[in-house]
């Protein structure tokens, strides 16, 4: 039973393949149907393997050891013939009888992270096995931002950010998350640009591959979007948009969501994934009044609500008043760009030109939240 299972030993994309251990045939046959669900290559061992085994006659030296292997899933049957191995991360028990009373003392033993049984745990366990196959590391940025008043300017800041970070070299997806807006492509200059929209997620359901929807998604400017089609509204369900919002994250980088003013369940479950929310106030009276209402609806499932003051304030207000006013802090003002309008109906996207406030405005902000080792700076 030592080796790799069929398919010629191709090494998984992500830098590792998963090590299984078991002599159950009926386990065995379960575990690797759930790694081709989730494209992983897995060796199989009885035990431990020792260095320079099988793996290494083979040229693969080290890639099926025990601490070397990216996830190590062990079955039931050989809990204790690897309860001496040293202690590491990425370690599961697995097994297929629900009613064992002794599982949760054999997963102490051999130091396990969690204990998953089949069939109740398939798709946990087949989402930890995509990990691997995509190599997810750390997460995506994830920033949303929000118009606190109609015509605030909150899809231009979107755009532009993404523009910015696009162009200083990260990983970008820009998603609209508005399908009652003029649709974040247009922004771009690439509303017929090849790629799939959002009706084509409509129907997504449980994990959507990471590298799968960032090469589907139409590139425009060094980044990829998700937007709406010109058809008839498709309503897309919840479910999908976590999928498709925790798959761009996988991919490391930043993405950015340009989201409604209304917070319904699909938007609610977009709100629950970002790090960061931004909302774009204009600065005067009426506009803080409406905003006060959004940032209630917002924080019932956001983290982090921070405010951006879009240009003078009148009356006597200033941006600090404005986020007061709110109760969140202050992220920065952003004036009023004198010829923007005609240069994004040219074709040209906001934050185009490095040299405007609006760009100058992002360029700082991904300064700071991507500079600090610990996320985004308070």
């Amino acid at each position: 039973m030592a080796g790799s299972a069929p398919d010629g030993g191709r090494p998984s994309p992500g830098g590792g393949r998963p090590l299984i251990i078991t002599e159950d045939p009926l386990l065995l046959d379960d575990l690797l149907r759930l790694c081709a669900a989730a494209g992983a290559d897995p060796h199989v061992h009885p035990t431990v393997p020792e260095p320079g085994g099988a793996a290494a006659a083979d040229g693969e030296a080290g890639s099926a050891g025990w601490e070397s292997a990216p996830l190590v899933l062990v079955g039931d049957d050989a809990a204790r013939r690897v309860r001496g191995a040293p202690r590491r991360t990425g370690v599961f028990l697995v097994g297929r009888d629900l009613d064992d009373p002794h599982v949760w003392q054999r997963a102490v033993e051999i130091g396990a992270e969690e204990v998953l049984r089949l069939p109740d745990s398939e798709s946990r366990l087949v989402d930890r096995l995509a990990d691997v196959v995509e190599g997810a590391g750390r997460p995506a940025l994830a920033v949303g931002v929000i118009g606190g008043s109609g015509g605030a300017g909150a899809s231009t800041l979107a755009c532009a950010l993404a523009v910015r970070a696009a162009r200083a070299g990260e990983r970008t997806i820009l998603i609209d998350g508005d399908p009652l807006g003029g649709g974040m492509d247009v922004l771009l200059g690439g509303e017929s640009a090849e790629g799939l929209r959002w009706p084509d997620f409509a129907a997504s359901r449980g994990r959507v591959g990471a590298g799968a929807l960032e090469e589907s998604l139409p590139e425009l400017h060094d980044l990829r979007v998700l937007s709406w089609d010109r058809g008839d509204r498709v309503v897309v369900p919840p479910a999908a948009v976590r999928s498709v919002v925790a798959a761009a994250r996988r991919r490391g980088g930043v993405v950015v969501v340009d989201l409604p003013r209304r917070v319904d369940e699909a938007v609610a479950e977009a709100l629950a994934q970002l790090d960061l929310v931004l909302m774009v106030v204009p600065g005067e009276l009426r506009s803080v009044a409406a905003a006060g209402r959004v940032a209630a609806g917002v924080r019932m499932v956001a983290r982090d609500v921070r405010v951006v003051v879009r240009g003078r304030c009148p009356g006597g207000l200033d941006p600090e008043s404005v986020a007061g006013l709110l109760g969140a802090p202050l992220a920065g003002e952003v004036p009023v760009e004198v010829g923007l309008p005609g240069r994004v109906a040219e074709g040209e996207p906001p934050g185009a030109q490095g040299r405007g406030s609006l760009a100058r405005f992002c360029d700082g902000f991904w300064q700071r939240a991507l500079g600090s080792a610990q996320g985004v700076p308070a």
